[in-house]
């Protein structure tokens, strides 16, 4: 039976991808900071828990440790552990939330690959999904939780380059508008348009294995979300001033 390790994997995507793959045969260790959601969807999988703060180094290094124990062998780390930015402006912001939102939306998924690199080296040919945005390719105000998710795209394409090499696949995945508790969306977004794109957790959960099965470097979710990335890097001027029009 193949292992994954999902961070994230107390709700939203992270348990939904989690669901899927458990449906598919995959044993599931589920990592996050809720010990009681955690724990609730691994039972109902009948997978393994850690609890961790990824945006930790040192608490990533031991839980990365332990479940190496168990599992020397990793078919797959999906990287989906994020928090969103509070709805302030760049100087309302605490410096806190701030250090703490790049922690854990940026570096979370650096700890989590450097930790479990053996064992998706010792697994290969081996997958790494890293859950970043749409927010990552389209630079949106006030710009902090773009800010670090254009970084997680950067670090997860340029591994696209360099770790298949290893025996390890890469896939970087640009969601738009989900519907999870930590992401609510329904009812914020001032547009009844906007609202009709906001997509469920198990629709991205389905595209993500899809991509991990089909060996697909990366995706958007929904699809057509890639345009708004094209524009940005065509015309980032147009894209620029069409957003400031919407403030």
């Amino acid at each position: 039976m193949p292992v994954a390790v999902v961070t994230g994997g107390s709700s939203g995507i992270g348990a939904a991808v989690a669901r899927l793959l458990a449906e598919k045969g995959w044993h599931c260790v589920l990592v996050a900071r809720n010990e009681d959601r955690l724990a609730a969807v691994a039972d109902e999988i009948g997978g393994e828990y850690e609890v961790c703060d990824v945006g930790d180094r040192e608490a990533v290094e031991r839980m990365a440790t332990e479940v190496r124990k168990r599992h020397p062998a990793v078919k797959l780390l999906v990287n989906n552990a994020g928090i969103s930015s509070r709805r302030k402006g760049f100087v309302e912001t605490d410096p806190e939330w701030i250090e703490q939102l790049l922690r854990i939306n940026l570096l979370g998924a650096v700890w989590c690959l450097r930790g479990f690199l053996p064992a998706l080296e010792a697994a290969k040919p081996s997958h790494v999904v890293n859950v970043a945005s749409v927010a990552g390719t389209v630079a949106l105000p006030p710009g902090l939780y773009s800010a670090s998710k254009h970084a997680l795209v950067a670090f997860s394409r340029s591994l696209a380059a360099s770790l298949p090499a290893q025996g390890v696949h890469v896939h970087t995945v640009n969601p738009g508008f989900v519907e999870t508790p930590g992401f609510p969306q329904r009812g914020r977004l001032g547009s009844r348009l906007l609202e009709r794109t906001v997509v469920s957790p198990e629709y991205a959960a389905r595209r993500i294995v899809s991509a991990v099965e089909h060996n697909r470097p990366e995706i958007f979710v929904p699809g057509w979300y890639r345009v708004p990335a094209v524009a940005q890097a065509l015309a980032p001027g147009l894209v620029s001033r069409l957003l400031a029009r919407r403030r």
